[in-house]
Order: C-alpha cells, then structure tokens, then sequence
C-alpha cells in the first residue's frame, strides 16, 4: 500500500490539506485522516497540489510525429509516453478530415495498441462529416456529409476504438446521428454553420458537447443567436475551449467560463511540425499555422491550459483543475474510473508547486518520469 501524506487537494471547491491518499494495485483506495497505516510505502508531497492526471479529449501529436501524417502503433506509443511525463494520463488521438486510407491506418493502430496503452483512451474523429462553410483548417474535398452504410462500415472496423466524433449536426440525418449514439459514442457539434434552432435541437436529441468553442463556428450576433448562443444556454451541453490566447482571447474564455462553469472543459488541439501530407503545420510563435498562413493547431499543454486559466481568466484553481480532469472525464462516462480522486479510482497523479509547476507524476500509482 502507498499513503500519499502532506499534500494539499480539493475536494470541489474545498481544499483539504490534512488527509491520507491510499494507493493499492494502482488505484486509490481511500482518502482519510492524517493517520498513515502501519507498513505502508509513504510518499511526502512537501505541501503540493495533488490533482487527478489531465485528460485530453483532443490532441493530433506530441513528442515527434503528428498521429495523422504516421498513423502507427510507434506514433501512439510516443504520444502515450510524451504526454504523460507532461501531465496528461488520458488522451484521444484526434485525426483531422482526411482520405478513408488514413482513417483506415489509424483505427488499425488503435485496435492494435489498445491493449498495450497507458493513457490512450482512443480515437477522435474531427471529421469528415463537418460543415464546409467553417472548415478552418480542414481539407474541403474531404468533408462530406454521412451516410448510414458509411457510418456503419467505419464503426464495424473501428471496433470500439472510436470513442468520439466531431460533425455539424446540422448537415446530418437523423438516422446517422441516432445509429453513432446507438454506438455509443460521443458526439460534438463543431465545423458548424448551424442556427441557435438547429444546435439546441441536436443537443437536445443527444449530441454532448462543442467542439473548440469559439473556433470554427459563426461569431455571437446580436439579431442571430447561433451555435455558441445555443451551449451557452443549454442545461446539459458540454464544450472544450483551447486556452492558448491565439485561438480564443482569454477575456472571452473567462465570459465562457462564468457562464457555462463545469460545462466548459480545456483541450490542447495540438499538434506537431509535420511538412509531409495534406494537414502541414509550421510552428507560428505560440501556435501553429498551415504553410498558407491558417491557424492550425496550439502549441501548449494541458497544464498551461490551466495555468492560463487561473492566471489570465479568473478562473478558481479548483475549477480550472477540473476543467481538465474531471469534467471531460464525465464526458466520456468515465469519472468512475479516472479524472477525480474517489475510491476506486485510477491512481493517476499530478503533484503541483504553489506556482502550478509540476513536480511529480504517477500513472497508475507509479512514479513516471516528467518533462
């Protein structure tokens, strides 16, 4: 057994400082006193933060190759590794609107190294089946609105491994949209044109969330309440924003934040350098833009995401930790399993300076090596 002593931690918005983490077979047993039990591994957090390990519902690379442009069992790997020695101890790898090849090669990667994974959860599909009046930096020719004989192909071969998609609801039929919840997987209204009718009604009827809110989405009109008008209002609806302030200025992530709460939760949408293939990203400063000169991607991690929040956005350092564990982990349906610190619980660990530093990371109650 592991007792995790002399570290600070919220539970909600109350932050506890005298109580024992307990650890066993990787996961977190209990959360007591102050009293250690006899024979066990004790670990001092010397006063840190200690915070469930982040969760990103949407990265395209990190540590070397962008996942896209070498969807391999080796670039998984080297994501997995990567962005858990920065913080990040769950992930989807995010494929952006691209040929059925690379779709194809990058679920056979998934099915191949899911069962060797640490923090990989899966895929993220942005794409094809998106809007292409907000395309962004998505290919045009590409994008293309679904079919049921498509979809039910793609899940077939996915096998499970595609927890997530991105597509303007509005563009769809029905039938697609209740096959894909049927599936179980999560869906997130993003490259959208849709009206505040059109997006109320596909949260409504079970799309979840919102992707990269402000980004890739009609801006807020007065006269023409819209897409982030509809999540802004909506009781249930869920949306990730991109805390970097290139993508979204932080006065608006803090106008986001005080109005959607734990609705809101922080994505990186980072990418890696990559010259090869349609999706090429040129590091631009702090971000990343396209050869032709669109943003393309952030440059930051998860941990900078919250460290913005709290310095720039007036955001409560227990929310902005939540904003990038817990809450895209209820997304998912998996906070029984990780993004908190309730028994049972994977123990995935992040340990924090006063300045929001990391200093130690476990992954499944194991020190792992940080960055």
């Amino acid at each position: 057994m592991i007792a995790i002593k002399n570290g600070k931690f919220f539970l909600k918005d109350e932050l506890v400082t005298n109580h024992i983490i307990l650890i066993e077979e990787g996961k977190i047993i209990d959360v007591q006193g102050n009293q250690v039990p006899e024979g066990s591994q004790e670990i001092d957090a010397e006063g840190a933060y200690i915070t469930s390990g982040f969760i990103d519902l949407q990265i395209y690379g990190s540590g070397g190759n962008l996942f896209s442009a070498y969807p391999s069992v080796e670039t998984l790997r080297q994501m997995d590794a990567n962005l858990i020695s920065k913080g990040t101890t769950g992930f989807l790898a995010c494929v952006a609107t691209n040929t059925p090849e690379v779709v194809h090669e990058s679920i056979i990667a998934a099915k191949a190294y899911r069962n060797e994974a640490n923090a990989f959860l899966g895929l993220h599909l942005e794409g094809p089946y998106l809007n292409a009046k907000r395309k962004g930096a998505h290919i045009e020719e590409y994008i293309c609105k679904a079919s049921l004989e498509e979809v039910k192909r793609l899940m077939e071969h996915a096998d499970g491994t595609v927890k997530m998609m991105t597509i303007a609801a509005e563009l769809q039929d029905d039938e697609v949209i209740n096959y894909l919840l049927d599936q179980g997987v999560v869906l997130s209204m993003g490259h959208s044109d849709a009206t505040f009718e059109e997006a109320t009604k596909a949260y409504d009827e079970g799309v979840a969330s919102t992707t990269h809110l402000f980004n890739a989405m009609p801006s807020i009109h007065h006269r023409a309440p819209n897409l982030p008008v509809a999540v802004f209002g909506h009781p249930t609806a869920m949306a990730s924003i991109i805390a970097d302030g290139s993508h979204v200025d932080f006065e608006v992530i803090k106008m986001s934040y005080k109005l959607m709460k734990d609705r809101l939760f922080l994505i990186t949408d980072a990418v890696t350098a990559c010259s090869i293939g349609p999706y090429q990203h040129q590091l631009s400063g702090e971000k990343f833009i396209t050869p032709e000169g669109t943003l393309s991607g952030s440059n930051i991690t998860l941990l900078q995401a919250v460290q913005n929040c709290v310095s720039y956005c007036d955001v409560p350092l227990a929310a902005a930790l939540r904003m990038a564990s817990l809450n895209p982990a209820k997304l998912m349906s998996l906070d029984q399993k990780i993004g908190n610190l309730n028994a049972g619980c994977k123990a995935d660990l992040l340990f924090l300076s006063d300045s929001l530093e990391l200093s130690k990371i476990l992954k499944d109650g194991r020190e792992h090596t940080k960055t």
